[in-house]
């Protein structure tokens, strides 16, 4: 019986997951939660309580005001012998796909991804294999192809508080890092898109998958 976490801030979409899971064979959900915080609290008090965690956690990417997905699933492939995490999102940008990947996740699928399908998918993760719905597989290979700037996850989640209009200072503020290291991290930015301005490293961005359009 494969074990499987749900991550999502939508008490619906969890509930829809939770009554999948249950109608398939061979898998099993074991808990629920609404954001990245309280799935790694949930891990802790499996491996607490010395029962059997998940397998496989399917994470959402945003999850409102609570821990992302992204860094969510840094911290749990950094636990010892971890599930694997699978993404199941309905974002497909290049700066998501990436970041979720450079962050350890074993598979990204999106939310109208068929059933069988993600079934197939939940199984194939917990067999440790990787799994990258069609989409996302051909945005990554078209990236690869177009030889298209890659950014680091940081890189991106600065570019993207650029673009929701915030000053180095609050950037700074908002991840707990100096003004100096924003302005560094801006020069690779500037540097990878070959621009020398916010608004064109923001349009650049996004006529390059990297931002999603607001």
């Amino acid at each position: 019986m494969i074990r499987v976490l749900l991550v999502d801030d939508h008490p619906v979409v969890r509930r829809g997951l939770r009554a999948l899971l249950e109608e398939l064979p061979g898998l099993e959900p074991v808990g629920e939660a609404a954001d990245g915080a309280e799935a790694l609290a949930l891990l802790d008090r499996f491996a607490r309580d010395g029962q059997p965690g998940p397998d496989v956690v399917l994470m959402d990417l945003q999850m409102g005001a609570g821990m992302n997905g992204v860094e969510a699933t840094r911290r749990i492939t950094a636990l010892p012998d971890p599930p694997r995490v699978l993404i199941l999102t309905t974002y497909s940008t290049d700066a998501d796909i990436l970041a979720a990947v450079e962050a350890g996740a074993t598979g990204y699928l999106l939310k109208d991804a068929p059933s069988e399908d993600l079934a197939g998918a939940v199984r194939a993760a917990a067999r440790g294999e990787t799994v990258l719905a069609p989409p996302v597989a051909a945005r990554l290979m078209g990236r690869v192809r177009a030889g298209r700037p890659t950014l680091s996850p940081r890189e991106s989640e600065i570019l993207g508080l650029l673009a929701e209009g915030l000053a180095n200072r609050q950037i700074s503020k908002r991840l707990f890092i100096s003004e100096a290291t924003v302005k560094t991290h801006l020069v690779h930015v500037y540097d990878k898109l070959g621009v020398d301005s916010r608004t064109a490293a923001i349009a650049a961005a996004l006529q390059n998958g990297l931002l999603r359009p607001p």
